[in-house]
């Protein structure tokens, strides 16, 4: 895991000792999208609500990265979000983005 990758798993152990979710596993999902191309998510969470989501991590986005993660949204039954950092004099904590 990179510097960002695992402080958005301290976030989730937060999150988990909250009861807002219930599982993750750091890169515990790989989704083929065609031959040869495959999705694999950050995070696989499971909220509390019992749904899987896929989680992605980013400091910023490869036009492929976004690609990818917006076929598989199209492909995959999951919820798919990105994050990323909030600077601390914009109040810290991490931006969400839903596909």
């Amino acid at each position: 895991m990179n510097k960002t990758e695992i402080a958005y798993a301290a976030h989730l152990e937060l999150l988990k000792a909250a009861g807002e979710v219930l599982w993750y596993r750091f890169e515990g999902i790989k989704l083929r999208l065609a031959d040869n191309t495959f999705y694999t998510a950050d995070f696989a969470v499971m909220a509390s609500d019992g749904v899987v989501e896929l989680h992605e991590v980013k400091g910023f986005w490869t036009d492929d990265a976004r690609v990818k993660i917006k076929v598989a949204a199209d492909q995959y039954p999951f919820r798919f979000m990105a994050f990323k950092v909030r600077a601390k004099k914009h109040g810290g904590g991490w931006e969400r983005e839903v596909f």
